[in-house]
């Protein structure tokens, strides 16, 4: 169990211990899953007396200051990765994008260089960012996708990925090493150049046993224009369900907003304490097949329905994995109708699968 520490407390273990080591956290910002799970990250290193400093941009960066007011925060060059309208053409359109995303890579790295010296950051966590380490402090990478999946393209797009990640002392792979295990293929890899250390299922949740509010929480995510076309397609779908419905749009916007219309209860967005209770007092929970939201599904040990994100391989093999697995059922996006939410009866949700994950000895590559 994760042992969350105030920030009171924190704060003068800070003051005690002069020896206290910067660590930057660079989370990718491409939907809120990187961001998400850097958060019990984020909080660990605390209760181990490092001192944080998070980096990112865009939605990925307005959450992390929500959820850490106190903490320094610095910006990061955006990649710009943008979805396409229809799913089939989002991979030409990513590879398309590759001029954009090395242009940022190199922006990054001359900030990385220039903030080490800055803040006297001694350590680096990078959660998909491929240029945010250098040969000044340890530098460590955290991914599920040893192997990304892109179609005819997979091998190129693996090997591109293993190259950034080869020029990390670690590769931290927030799964199972063995055959149980959550990302499949996805996050194992036969490669002997890859310094890999599977440190478990992380999650920002807890499981509480609170008395049931919600029949169904639908959470969106993702970048846009997926999000919105989702967000009218799914707001269409839900005035036919009978049952109380708590709908979270995924959009961080700067003042949180709540509307009741006849049993459905819309947020704007939700910080961490807040969706941790909606979650524990819902009874399904309809969302995107992310890695992030798998974790933390299996840590609150939820029954689910996803609706991956169309052309994002990922998410695509994710849904397939599980629902053959008979954890959970999935539709495709444009085929999604609200009676397909009967089937969760057939599957048998998900179960915590947690181990203890020793903080100190992974914490030792920044000593």
């Amino acid at each position: 169990m994760i042992q969350l520490v105030s920030f009171k407390k924190v704060f003068i273990n800070m003051e005690m211990d002069t020896n206290s080591k910067t660590i930057l956290i660079t989370p990718l910002n491409w939907g809120l899953g990187h961001a998400t799970r850097c958060i019990p990250i984020i909080k660990i290193l605390q209760h181990h007396n490092y001192i944080p400093i998070i980096a990112s941009d865009g939605d990925a960066l307005r959450l992390l200051k929500k959820e850490f007011p106190y903490i320094k925060t610095l910006e990061l060059p955006s990649y710009q990765i943008e979805y396409s309208k229809k799913g089939k053409n989002f991979k030409w359109k990513l590879l398309f994008s590759i001029p954009k995303i090395i242009k940022a890579v190199l922006a990054e790295q001359k900030l990385i260089h220039k903030w080490i010296d800055q803040y006297d950051i001694e350590g680096i966590i990078s959660d998909n960012r491929l240029g945010c380490y250098s040969q000044k402090v340890p530098s460590v990478y955290m991914t599920h996708q040893l192997n990304v999946l892109s179609g005819k393209t997979t091998w190129l797009s693996t090997l591109l990925h293993q190259f950034f990640i080869q020029k990390y002392q670690e590769c931290w792979v927030p799964d199972f090493g063995g055959d149980s295990n959550f990302t499949g293929k996805l996050g194992h890899s036969l490669s002997k150049s890859l310094n890999l250390k599977y440190i478990g299922s992380i999650s920002r949740f807890n499981k509480k046993e609170i008395p049931k509010q919600y029949d169904l929480i639908v959470i969106l995510s993702g970048p846009e224009p997926q999000r919105g076309m989702l967000d009218v397609h799914l707001q269409r779908e839900i005035k036919k369900y009978k049952g109380s419905v708590l709908y979270i749009k995924g959009t961080v916007e700067k003042e949180q907003k709540i509307e009741q219309i006849d049993q459905i209860t819309y947020y704007n967005f939700m910080n961490s304490k807040q969706l941790e209770k909606a979650l524990n007092e819902s009874e399904l929970v309809l969302c995107r097949s992310g890695y992030s939201s798998i974790m933390d599904l299996a840590k609150l040990e939820k029954k689910a329905f996803f609706i991956p994100t169309p052309g994002q391989y990922e998410q695509e093999y994710l849904a397939i994995k599980l629902h053959n697995e008979g954890i959970c059922p999935f539709a495709k996006q444009e085929d999604f109708k609200i009676e397909d939410l009967e089937e969760r009866m057939l599957f048998k949700g998900f179960k915590n699968n947690e181990t203890t994950i020793d903080w100190g000895n992974l914490f030792e590559v920044f000593q």
